[in-house]
């Protein structure tokens, strides 16, 4: 080897540390560099993907999903994770519904019993993982049939439609305008909780507590913190936030309907992990996750302008997934 070429190995070798270590530090960056990539390419392809009315529906397409992906992120954060989160929101939304339609309650005390029960079940995982030592990917597969028996059960598999809920249920759906940009209230609520989760993690005891509870138990442990607790109150915390998931599904759907939100619960994995969370725990945020879920949504809505089949779309977010998880080995492996 000539001392030229070393030269030049050495030099691309540094260069590729100093990125890991950049990606290391700031892990929302290569999600962030991922969706401005998307939305020029997409905005080639097909002008009309910048249009108003476009942009509103991705947004309006990513909100649920990125409202399942923040519970999904505590969690994940972690090192633990959920696929009962769509089961729970699906439910939690029927049961708003069954509450004020069927039984005849305020659509206040409605509301507030749904969101409860989501943070029962929520709280019903974080039981079973921290008291009887399961398995959090056990636990969430077994009540993911769960609650989507119980809520085919209680609805009898049949949709409530949103004219027959009081407005309160559908609110979320309602929009204001920008301009020619329509903004739900279901998308603000979500901005807002990712905003509130985005201080908790990073300014409270609560959050510094989860990272370090993911990035290793057993420290933790022996530090003083009390990781079951922590355990318990993510599962919780996400559980009410599946529950508010689903009062943004009735408004996004107008209807409480129990035949949708199969394709949620990895599809608020995915939007956690492209959003540079790592699946081990302790490493990313929730700003990271919103990224996610807009890549998701950017791209499904991207490759249908233009003209992309459906399994496709699927082909090309699973790749994405996998490139994803492939770069958090990498830059898991950085060196101080």
């Amino acid at each position: 080897m000539t001392a030229a070429t070393d030269f030049d190995v050495r030099r691309h070798d540094s260069a590729g540390l100093r990125l890991q270590h950049t990606l290391h530090g700031n892990p929302v960056l290569g999600p962030l560099a991922v969706l401005i990539l998307a939305i020029i390419a997409f905005s080639i392809v097909n002008t009309r993907f910048f249009a108003a009315a476009n942009l509103s529906l991705v947004l309006v397409q990513v909100t649920v999903i990125a409202t399942l992906a923040l519970g999904q992120t505590l969690i994940i954060l972690t090192a633990g994770i959920d696929l009962s989160a769509g089961a729970i929101a699906v439910f939690s939304s029927i049961l708003m519904a069954q509450f004020c339609v069927k039984a005849g309650l305020p659509a206040v005390l409605a509301l507030l019993l749904g969101l409860a029960c989501g943070t029962a079940m929520g709280a019903i995982n974080g039981m079973l993982v921290t008291r009887l030592k399961l398995p959090p990917f056990i636990v969430t597969l077994g009540t993911l049939t769960i609650f989507f028996s119980l809520n085919s059960v209680v609805s009898n598999s049949e949709t409530v439609r949103g004219s027959d809920m009081p407005r309160l249920m559908t609110w979320t759906g309602d929009a204001i305008s920008i301009g020619s940009f329509q903004l739900t209230y279901g998308s603000i609520l979500m901005l807002v909780l990712f905003g509130f989760f985005y201080y908790a993690l990073g300014r409270t005891a609560w959050g510094r507590h989860v990272y370090a509870t993911g990035d290793d138990a057993e420290a933790a442990r022996l530090a003083g913190i009390r990781t079951n607790r922590v355990f318990f109150s993510v599962y919780t915390v996400a559980g009410l936030l599946y529950a508010v998931g689903g009062w943004i599904l009735i408004g996004r759907l107008a209807s409480a309907s129990p035949n949708v939100g199969t394709e949620y619960n990895l599809d608020s994995i995915t939007a956690v992990v492209l959003g540079g969370t790592s699946l081990f725990g302790g490493r990313g945020g929730v700003i990271g996750t919103l990224i996610g879920a807009l890549i998701v949504g950017v791209f499904r809505n991207g490759l249908q302008l233009a003209g992309v089949e459906v399994v496709w779309q699927g082909f090309a977010i699973g790749l994405l997934v996998l490139v994803a998880v492939s770069l958090d080995q990498w830059i898991r492996k950085v060196k101080a």
